[in-house]
């Protein structure tokens, strides 16, 4: 399931208090899309990475009860005590079968211990797939059973519509519109242990932000994305130097064109940020976009509506569909 198919399902779901499971590969965002729900919701999130924890982490410490005379267990302080949010209960099945187990009557019973999940929050779990490189244990069938799974793809047009709205630098956003195939390069059976995932590529984004030597950029890129990747990469930024002044077309103010194909990349991913961040320049770059190779106008356009743009206002955006509606069926 796609990250927009899977976060809609997820947000009905999670309102009915029904507990999920996302499998997915490492690193394509399993935990970011739990996490900006509960955000857009305004309800509360508690993340747990079981795969650290011991058994008693979630069941508490045991006590002796001098009123009754017995043995209680003081539940431990992060877990939820009111209230309405999601419990993240992320590597599940990378925890010890121990961990599992406590973990097991917290999502069948809503409690653990002397503990008890309040009616308001929602438990959503994850884990990696077991053929993923990575240490993980058979789930119990009992304990899958309980759960309704979904397991995540990684998709090219859902990461670029993330990665508008995070503001990701444009050069990143402009090199996988143009490769695809370099968003996600995990092999469960190579030994390589840097590989791009959508994770790492954010990873990118921070690095371009550093102080990082130019000198070293490759290999501090490679550690993140693998060699391969990093050096495409590289040699795709260096385009930045035949573009044309991105300010003066979104003032409109330019009608500088060019032909080659990587710099309209970069050209469109630049306009669509620039728009996002200022609407009132939509018009400036529609009347641009008139004359711009017809499959990166369509894209131009294509991407600030899957972003929010409304434009069916715009007498330039009227223009612009008649000249390319041809492209839309």
């Amino acid at each position: 399931m796609k990250a927009k198919e899977l976060k809609q399902s997820l947000e009905a779901l999670t309102k009915q208090s029904v507990p999920v499971f996302l499998w997915g590969a490492p690193g394509i965002g399993k935990s970011s899309i739990v996490k900006q729900i509960a955000k857009e919701q305004n309800i509360g999130f508690i993340d747990l990475r079981l795969a650290l924890m011991d058994p008693t982490d979630l069941k508490g410490i045991p006590f002796y009860d001098k009123e009754s005379h017995s043995a209680l267990w003081a539940p431990p302080a992060f877990l939820p005590r009111e209230g309405e949010g999601i419990l993240f209960l992320d590597e599940l099945n990378s925890a010890a079968p121990s961990v599992q187990a406590s973990a097991y009557q917290l999502i069948l019973d809503r409690a653990v211990g002397e503990y008890k999940l309040p009616d308001g929050w929602a438990i959503v779990a994850a884990g990696n797939r077991e053929g993923d490189r990575g240490v993980t244990y058979r789930m119990p069938a009992p304990l899958a059973n309980r759960f309704v799974h979904f397991e995540m793809e990684v998709s090219v047009d859902d990461w670029r519509d993330w990665a508008y709205k995070k503001e990701l630098d444009n050069r990143i956003i402009s090199y996988i519109t143009s490769k695809n195939e370099h968003l996600f390069t995990f092999d469960a059976k190579s030994e390589v242990k840097s590989f791009a995932t959508p994770r790492s590529w954010e990873y990118v984004n921070n690095i371009l932000q550093s102080e990082v030597n130019a000198s070293t950029m490759l290999e501090v890129l490679s550690g993140a994305i693998g060699k391969e990747v990093a050096v495409s990469f590289l040699g795709f930024i260096k385009v930045m130097d035949r573009l044309p002044n991105i300010e003066a077309i979104l003032m409109g103010e330019s009608k500088e064109y060019s032909d080659e194909v990587d710099v309209l990349y970069v050209l469109s991913s630049s306009l669509v940020s620039g728009v996002l961040k200022e609407i009132s320049q939509l018009d400036n770059v529609l009347s641009y976009a008139l004359n711009l190779k017809s499959e990166f106008s369509v894209m131009i356009v294509q991407d600030l509506q899957r972003n929010g743009v409304k434009m069916e206002h715009s007498e330039i955006f009227k223009i612009w569909v008649k000249k390319f509606s041809y492209l839309l069926i």
